[in-house]
């Protein structure tokens, strides 16, 4: 599971994406479907999650505005897609077909393996966190990562994300604003 990133907004990559508005909690891919699309996120914020066996909702990956987010493992390996991909906030999105993506000719490989890279090495660098980090690192490090997503996502969510309960987002919290004021002081 990585996101893709493509090349957006030039003149001729508009005519073949096809541009939707998406309503809060509308789901744009479902786990267990084919792969057909990326979505590029023009307004708004997105959020690719997926179910364990016990039924838990572990959230994987947030996309706000700028952000591309697609399931590449199913892509890449010719399966059904393990991500459900969900609007947290009324979006505007533009839909970019897979298959056209690659053979389009404004599609530039090297820019595009550049863009690719870097997600990964974001996602990276969260794995192996999630290994070996602490929960308060894990949360800097989705601070670092989305600053402008803490008062735009429900706490239950970005507990999600950072792998701990929301209790537990609520104590790590609370633990930086004492922190911060006893510096202060």
């Amino acid at each position: 599971m990585i996101s893709i990133g493509c090349r957006v907004a030039e003149p001729g990559y508009l005519r073949w994406v096809k541009r939707n508005e998406v309503k809060k909690g509308e789901e744009l891919q479902r786990a267990g479907a084919c792969p057909t699309h990326v979505f590029h996120v023009v307004s708004g914020l997105l959020r690719a999650y997926f179910v364990d066996d016990s039924g838990k909702e572990h959230t994987y990956l947030f996309a706000p505005e700028g952000w591309i987010l697609g399931d590449l493992e199913a892509t890449g390996f010719s399966q059904s897609t393990s991500l459900v991909i969900e609007a947290l906030e009324p979006s505007v999105v533009d839909v970019l077909p897979i298959a056209e993506n690659i053979d389009h000719p404004d599609f530039d490989p090297l820019a595009e393996f550049k863009r690719m890279q870097r997600r990964a090495g974001v996602l990276q660098r969260r794995v192996m966190m999630m290994m070996s980090s602490s929960a308060l690192e894990r949360y800097e490090f989705f601070l670092e990562t989305y600053p402008e997503l803490i008062h735009r996502v429900p706490q239950k969510l970005i507990a999600s994300y950072v792998g701990i309960t929301p209790q537990a987002l609520s104590m790590i919290r609370r633990r930086r604003v004492e922190g911060r004021g006893s510096s202060s002081s």
